[in-house]
This record gives structure tokens, C-alpha cells and sequence, in this order.
């Protein structure tokens, strides 16, 4: 078997590569190996579950919350919420894990499941590894201790994940967004009912658009990776700005007055400023991912903000900034995480945000985004040849250098083995 566990959960098509019986086991083997790693500490554990709109997403529900009560996990079910509220209410309900049904921005026949630790953090490498393994020795026949009686678990409905949430987003605005008209593509998502309630609160004037999500529709033509809809809507509704998130919400991109995109490098830049001038980025440093815009990083320089760079991928992001600190990390796909108030990344939060500081300058997305040029970048693909040359060939690494030579202080080349 390969391993399950991908670069964000266990993902695939549901009901053939995700079925009710995988869904059923790794939680069972969550509920073991995180109670052998001492997050239960003694007590009787709690888990919050929540999921996104796909139809795929209530028999996926329904057996990670059977995995869990049999594994005698108390679960708080909180029922379609973004990926970060699942975080978020893990955290501040002390829960000892979390369990988010979604396939993010996959079209709606994936889907996927996401634990949290305590804390609501993702779960290290060492964790993931040890609850597949745990899962196969289940799978093949090895018993595990079942309580009964009252050491089931009990399924409780926490309807009130909805304002908490809510509540916390507006509450670490550090202003409000009173003037300001606002489209949102919701991509028929997690975030349909969260992300309007949360900018109306604030102040903003709200249209809204994909957010009728029918169990079929997430994704589909609409929120992060199709664009054109929000950018006709901005134009055509006269708005300040647009903001698009993709279908657990944990990913923002932006579209300026003029229905331009603003990406999440750009976000990044104008977060960044303004968190320095704010006091709040630690160490004036941003962490983002190799695969950024170079003009991201001539404008960090320029600016005199320090730029760490990972990996590509938000759980690399957030690895740096934990071990040193940082305030703020992301990607170019939007991922923004503001270490202060979310512990993964949540596009909403990351939207208004980004609408507070239009709000307090005065000054349009344009504008704001126009601290960095984004530079011409073409990413290729190459296929049939041998990855492990990336690293070992002195012919490729030579190639590399002349390229760069030719292509100056404002150019880059950049090799994956992905």
C-alpha cells in the first residue's frame, strides 16, 4: 500500500479511492494514535468534525464520526464550515482533534479528510505515518480494545461553531470596512454563508456570487481557479474590490477595481507592509514558498522586509514560521496564514484583511498591490525523464547557471523533482 497521507490529507474520489470503510478506520486509528502520543492526557476526548458542501461529504461524515464514538471520541459535529473554522473551533473548544471532510479546491467527485492535533494544528509527518500504520494493522485483522456502555463516544450538534467563528474574525480586525463595496465568490462552498455574514458584520457593502451550493456545484466555474465570473461581477457591480475563495476556504485571491487579479503574492506584500507598519510582523520578515514571483521577493528587498523561503506548500510555510516565530507565511495560490490568529490558512480571514487595509488608507487594491511588479513566470512540466538528475547532473546544473547568467539580477530558473 502507498501512503496514504498526502501533502494535505488523504484525498481521492469518493466512494473508490475514499470510501466509507477508509473513512471509518483512520479515525478509529487517529483516536489510538493521538491518544498514544498523550493528547488525550487522562481525560475523556473530544473531536470537532466538520465538512464541506459535496454530496460525497455526508456518508464520509457519517463514518468518521462512527470511527470516532467507537474509538470512545466524544464529537462535536459542526456541519459545513471552512477548513480553518474546523481548526479554529478545535482550538478554542480544547478539543483533542479535528476531522475536516473536503477535497479543497478538487473538482466535486474528490474529496479528503484533514485531522487537526489539539491545538488545532496539523499533524506531523512521525503522526500521519504512525496512524496509517496503526489503520493497516486494523485492516488486516488486528483487534483493538472497543469500549461499551457509557464508554462510547456521544454525537453532539455544536451549532454554535457558526458565530463563534464569525465572532473571531471580526474580532481581530484591526478596523472596519464601513464604505467599502465588496464581491465574493464563494465557489459554492464551505465558506457560502461564513465569509458573507463575516464582511456584512464588518461593515462592508456584500454581492455575492457561488454561493448556492447544492452539493454538486463546489468548484465548479467559479471561486479560486476560474476567476472570470468574479472579475464581470466586480466590473459590472462597480465594486472597491473582489475576493474569491476556493471550496473549504482556505485559500483567498483578489480582483481589483478594474478587474484585475491580485494573487497571493501580492496579497502577501500589501499584508506585509501593513503588519510592519503596525508593529505586528515579527522580525519584519514574511515567509513564502520557492515557487513565489521573483518581483515578490525584489519587492520585500526593496522594502527592507526579510524573505524566508520553503518548500512548496502551506504545512512547510507554517513549519518555518513556528520554529522561528513569524507572523505571516503563504503561497502564490492564495494560502495566507497570519500565525497570530489562525493556525492554517483561511482565506476569509485573509479577505478581510486585505479589505481593512483599503479600508484604512484609502487607497484602491491597485494601488496597493502595485508595491510589486509581477514578473513573467512560465512553469513547464517535464515528463519521462529521471527526477533524481535535478540534484546530480553536473551538465543540468551548468545549463541552470548559463541560463540565469543570461537572465540577470531580474531572473531565475528553478528545478522541482515533483
Amino acid at each position: 500500500m502507498g501512503r496514504l497521507f498526502g501533502t494535505d490529507g488523504v484525498r481521492g474520489v469518493a466512494n473508490a479511492d475514499l470510501t466509507a470503510e477508509l473513512a471509518l478506520g483512520l479515525s478509529v486509528a487517529a483516536a489510538h494514535v493521538l491518544a498514544e502520543a498523550g493528547t488525550f492526557a487522562g481525560h475523556r476526548p473530544t473531536a470537532v468534525v466538520g465538512r464541506d458542501p459535496r454530496a460525497s461529504g455526508e456518508f464520509l461524515e457519517a463514518a468518521v464520526v462512527a470511527g470516532l464514538a467507537s474509538a470512545g471520541v466524544d464529537v462535536l459535529r459542526v456541519g459545513v464550515l471552512p477548513t480553518p473554522a474546523v481548526a479554529y473551533l478545535t482550538g478554542a473548544l480544547g478539543a483533542d482533534l479535528g476531522v475536516m471532510l473536503s477535497a479543497s479546491h478538487n473538482a466535486m467527485p474528490d474529496n479528503g479528510i484533514k485531522f487537526f492535533a489539539r491545538g488545532g494544528h496539523k499533524l506531523a509527518d512521525e503522526l500521519e505515518d504512525r496512524i496509517e500504520q496503526v489503520y493497516e494493522q486494523h485492516r488486516t485483522g488486528e483487534p483493538w480494545d472497543r469500549p461499551t456502555g457509557a464508554g462510547v463516544g456521544r454525537v453532539k450538534e455544536y451549532d454554535e461553531g457558526f458565530d463563534k467563528y464569525v465572532a473571531h474574525l471580526i474580532a481581530v480586525l484591526p478596523n472596519r470596512l464601513d464604505g467599502l463595496r465588496i464581491v465574493l465568490d464563494e465557489a459554492h462552498g464551505a465558506a457560502s454563508r461564513v465569509s458573507p455574514e463575516a464582511f456584512t458584520r464588518a461593515g462592508a457593502e456584500v454581492v455575492t456570487i457561488g454561493a448556492e451550493p447544492d452539493g454538486l456545484n463546489i468548484n465548479d466555474g467559479c471561486g479560486s481557479t476560474h476567476l472570470g465570473l468574479l472579475k464581470a461581477a466586480v466590473v459590472e457591480h462597480g465594486a472597491d474590490l473582489g475576493i474569491a475563495h476556493d471550496g473549504d476556504a482556505d485559500r483567498c485571491l483578489a480582483v481589483d477595481a478594474a478587474g484585475e487579479e491580485v494573487d497571493g503574492d501580492q496579497i502577501l506584500a500589501v499584508l506585509a507592509l501593513a503588519m510592519r507598519e503596525a508593529g505586528t510582523l515579527r522580525g519584519d520578515t514574511v515567509v513564502a514558498t520557492v515557487m513565489s514571483n521573483l518581483g515578490f521577493k525584489l519587492a520585500m528587498e526593496r522594502e527592507g522586509v526579510e524573505l524566508v523561503q520553503t518548500a512548496v506548500g502551506d504545512r512547510y510555510v507554517l513549519e518555518a514560521m513556528k520554529e522561528k516565530g513569524y507572523a505571516l507565511g503563504g503561497e502564490q495560490s492564495g494560502h495566507v496564514i497570519v500565525l497570530d490568529h489562525a493556525t492554517t490558512g483561511d482565506g476569509t480571514l485573509t479577505g478581510l484583511m486585505l479589505a481593512a487595509r483599503i479600508a484604512a488608507t484609502g487607497r484602491s487594491l491597485a494601488d496597493l498591490a502595485g508595491v510589486m511588479e509581477r514578473l513573467p513566470q512560465v512553469l513547464v512540466n517535464v515528463r519521462d525523464v529521471d527526477k533524481s538528475r535535478v540534484t546530480t547532473s553536473a551538465e543540468l546544473s551548468q545549463a541552470v547557471a548559463e541560463a540565469e547568467r543570461e537572465l540577470g539580477a531580474t531572473g531565475r530558473v528553478l528545478l522541482r523533482p515533483s
